[in-house]
């Protein structure tokens, strides 16, 4: 045996080492690109009901209906109660950066981007479920995405749903059967100014307090009551400090479910499709879970001791009467086409 024998098989055997650890590194990340691909992208739902709250109970149909559509490629994540974003502004911004992905306000708390979404929030537009999801779910939202995307707010309108029923008025002390029973209350709202006007012009006291404020604020009367649903109110524990509830019905709590468009514009034609169906099983769920939870809470309301007012069409009336103002105020703030194309979307499906 020659002395270069042993130095061949030296190299022979470093040759095999090496090639079984190239085999073994590219079996280690064909690994991994595999379970991320089980994993597939995230995409983050956050909104600041509870776990409780039927925004919840829809975005687990959002999530089932996007995962199983496309095979787990898309992961949907959610943050209820806050946990990601603590409040409307917070989660749009979030949107707007693509931070996240899809999130929930309802017009007001849109309005600080886009103030003629506050149309949606006009005392007394719409009389009953049947038109307000007529309307919500025609050609009127098409008109809001459009305005808002064109306007480069950055977040795409998704669906409308809704969220806790129907705004009543509800005091701690004071029984309201008239309109003028509430001239002088601290009234809660948020800070979209239509809801301000709205105080003004029935010569109520409007206060900003925050959601997750709005319960102490009621137990130490910094605020003598507040313009919620029945199930909302009773889903909060407010029925607590809450003992009067009027139910005028003056406006449809509609729950606008956003998209960050820069994330929209990146997934694929499968992907959207899959994305809206998830949003069109988000907004059957919710609506369902809304309607049939106000009986219920009507019931946990009064079992708790408060008193339900059911108005008589005069007493309603003189609500009417004392908001017809707001027509005007919003035409002279934002101008009066989305006034008038409410008007007529309303009027199509009241036919």
């Amino acid at each position: 045996m020659s002395e270069t024998e042993p130095q061949a098989d030296d190299f022979r055997t470093k040759v095999i080492r090496v090639f079984f650890f190239a085999l073994v590194t590219m079996c280690f990340v064909g690994l991994a690109s595999s379970f991320e691909g089980q994993r597939g992208e995230v995409i983050k739902v956050a909104f600041l009901g509870s776990k409780d709250d039927e925004d919840y109970a829809g975005a687990l149909a959002f999530k089932e209906t996007v995962e199983r559509e496309t095979s787990g490629k898309l992961s949907v994540q959610i943050f209820p109660a806050g946990q990601f974003c603590g409040n409307a502004r917070e989660c749009l911004e979030a949107l707007q950066s693509g931070t996240l992905e899809v999130s929930m306000t309802t017009a007001g708390g849109a309005g600080s981007l886009f103030g003629a979404i506050q149309v949606l929030d006009l005392p007394y537009a719409f009389n009953g479920d049947t038109v307000a999801e007529c309307v919500m779910d025609g050609s009127f939202s098409g008109q809001l995405r459009t305005a808002m995307l064109e306007a480069g707010t950055g977040i795409r309108l998704g669906v409308i749903s809704n969220t806790g029923g129907w705004r009543n008025f509800a005091t701690v002390d004071t029984p309201v059967r008239s309109a003028e029973d509430l001239a002088g209350l601290k009234l809660r709202t948020v800070t979209a100014p239509i809801q301000q006007e709205m105080m003004r012009q029935l010569n109520a006291s409007a206060t900003p307090i925050a959601w997750s404020e709005l319960y102490s604020a009621l137990a130490t009367k910094v605020v003598e009551g507040t313009k919620n649903s029945v199930q909302d109110i009773v889903g909060m524990k407010f029925h607590e400090h809450i003992k009067h509830l009027s139910l005028d019905g003056h406006a449809y709590m509609a729950a606008m479910w956003w998209l960050s468009d820069s994330r929209w514009q990146r997934f694929s034609a499968e992907e959207k499709q899959a994305v809206m169906n998830g949003l069109r099983a988000l907004q059957a769920e919710t609506r369902t879970i809304v309607k049939a939870g106000e009986q219920a809470a009507l019931k946990e309301f009064t079992d708790a001791g408060g008193t339900v007012y059911q108005l008589t069409d005069e007493q309603r009336q003189s609500f009417i009467n004392a908001t017809a103002g707001m027509r005007t105020w919003f035409s002279n703030q934002y101008g009066p086409e989305w006034l008038q194309s409410l008007d007529q979307a309303v009027q199509v499906c009241s036919s």
